[in-house]
């Protein structure tokens, strides 16, 4: 009758049909026999299988019916071959020239309408819902030669001994795993589902920018909802407030990690789930996008025996694989290395880890002071969110540890200015600071789809000031079956902001972030938007991708 009996069982709860109590006899039936837990409850007459039909259908939106076969016409088996009622456990009862009706007793089986619609050349086809033993009574009047077949493939509610109907072969579980290995395939940051008033959107984040993609039916949002949270091994009972979980997956041989955020909105509970991709931990510096001598500069700050280097930029600019790049790149047998991570995105082999636990008292700060005295010669803090883990981090710079973390600011000299705003005291900014890298990901062209491309007149009018910083050669990706409309993959640019005696002098005298950044000009520094005009003219990315990234950054 259903597959996906947890789900369900849910519901009927919910709906005031079974008490926990019942609940709770039935799955220790169910582990002392080989029923399950609904074959239980019927069974022993808490649930009646009218009860369990009826709120099926009432939550998915269907009709829940009971037809007499003596009274349906023999020629509407004509609307569907046998074979394609048995493939899919559905009997034919109402047709007309545009659309079909066709009972089943499985709300789930999603397959069954969408299957029927494409093999019926687009006819729209309705369901409705009926028990199990009505269905197969119509099937049996229907096609009788094939009325052996039916058993196995619509009983499937009770009888506890049907293995195509298995919980990994049930249609929602099926569509749950087909949303997460398409966007795996297309390589997306995060998957969105998000109930609307009239459908249930799923897009997918690709290469940063949002796709729609097709969208599951409507009266399934909820099964696939809930699927995702027993995914996620967080409460599908609770829809009123945010929660907060994780997946772990294995697609095509890669082991990925997915931190599942859930939100109530107006139509229903909106879930996200970032896809955590292990392979990243791969990347080095050169492929995260540096020039040659950002890459030098900034691996000179990562090699220093102690002081605090800095990564800054906007949720979702790449600052953590960033920083596990550069970990990887120092992580070496002669050095420990202990990270402090809100959440640990990736394990990370030779590196002692630890997750931040609020509910238990530590954050970050409890965290960083246990972890100073585990002797570590380096320390990663996921993010300086308030002023004591500023302080302490500062004050284990100057004790001979190399710190890195990340800080949210729009350029690299105003890690300085945050820093201050904390309530960190000038001397200690000055004294401990090595380097801040501010960073933004821009959109690579495609290399096989890239043509050259020679700047108008029209493109310089709407650079204004800024075309001076144009290269009179560009490229762009016309667009191919290989990539996103001529894009492929993400590259970062990046400002490096180095902390010379000059600036040390400048911080302690309270000089503004203005006053700051000037002097780090004259010290050669690339700010994000001539980074990425260099990264223009080499061909990496667009002029577009470029001013989408830093308009509201200064020159």
């Amino acid at each position: 009758m259903t597959s996906n009996d947890e789900y369900v069982l849910q519901l009927l709860r919910e709906r005031g049909y079974v008490t926990a109590e019942q609940l709770d006899v039935a799955s220790q039936a169910m582990r002392e026999g080989n029923e399950t837990t609904l074959d239980v409850l019927v069974a022993s007459g808490a649930l009646t299988e009218d009860d369990v039909l009826g709120t099926i259908a009432d939550q998915f939106g269907m009709k829940y019916v009971n037809i007499d076969p003596s009274a349906l016409d023999p020629d509407i088996g004509k609307e569907i071959t046998s074979e394609i009622a048995h493939k899919y456990g559905v009997a034919p009862v109402m047709a007309d020239s545009d659309s079909v009706t066709v009972v089943l007793s499985d709300p789930m089986n999603y397959d069954a309408v969408d299957s029927l619609r494409y093999v019926l050349h687009g006819k729209d086809v309705q369901a409705v819902l009926a028990p199990s033993a009505d269905v197969k009574a119509l099937m049996d009047k229907l096609y009788p030669s094939g009325a052996d077949e039916i058993t196995a493939r619509t009983d499937d509610g009770f009888g506890g001994d049907d293995e195509s109907s298995s919980g990994d072969d049930a249609p929602v579980i099926k569509l749950c795993g087909l949303i997460l290995s398409n966007a795996i395939k297309m390589k997306a940051s995060d998957i969105h589902l998000e109930p609307m008033e009239k459908e249930f959107r799923v897009r997918y984040r690709i290469d940063g920018a949002l796709r729609k993609m097709d969208s599951p039916p409507k009266r399934l949002q909820g099964a696939i909802l809930s699927r995702f949270k027993i995914m996620s091994k967080i409460k599908i009972s609770e829809k009123r407030i945010p929660q907060d979980g994780r997946i772990q997956v294995n697609v095509g041989g890669r082991d990925l990690d997915l931190r599942v955020s859930t939100v109530p909105t107006n139509h229903g509970e909106s879930i996200v789930m970032r896809i955590l991709d292990k392979s990243n931990l791969a990347l080095g510096l050169p492929q995260l996008g540096f020039l040659s001598d950002d890459q030098s500069k900034f691996e000179r700050f990562i090699h220093l025996s102690d002081g605090v280097v800095l990564v800054t930029g906007p949720t979702g600019s790449g600052k953590s694989t960033t920083l596990y790049a550069a970990l990887g790149q120092i992580n070496l047998p002669d050095r420990k290395i202990i990270t402090v991570e809100d959440p640990v995105e990736y394990q990370m082999s030779g590196i002692n880890q630890v997750q931040v636990n609020r509910d238990v008292g530590l954050d970050f700060s409890a965290a960083l002071r246990s972890i100073l005295r585990q002797a570590p010669n380096i320390v990663m803090i996921g993010e300086i969110r308030d002023s004591e883990t500023a302080d302490i981090a500062m004050e284990a710079s100057l004790t001979g540890h190399l710190v890195f973390s990340t800080l949210h600011t729009n350029d690299a000299p105003s890690a300085v200015t945050r820093l201050t705003d904390m309530g960190v005291k000038p001397f200690l900014v000055a004294s401990a600071m090595r380097a801040a890298l501010a960073q933004r990901l821009v959109r690579a062209i495609c290399t096989k789809c890239k043509e050259e491309y020679t700047i108008t007149d029209r493109d310089k009018k709407m650079l204004g000031p800024l075309a001076k910083l144009a290269p009179d050669k560009m490229y762009i990706g016309k667009g191919c079956s290989a990539c996103n409309g001529g894009y492929k993959g993400r590259k970062g640019i990046f400002e490096i902001f180095e902390v010379d005696d000059t600036i040390q002098r400048l911080i302690f005298d309270h000089a503004p972030t203005s006053v700051l950044r000037e002097r780090a000009r004259e010290m050669g520094m690339r700010t994000l938007r001539e980074d990425g005009m260099l990264k223009v003219a080499s061909g990496m990315t667009s002029l577009k991708e470029v001013l989408q990234a830093t308009m509201g950054d200064a020159d």
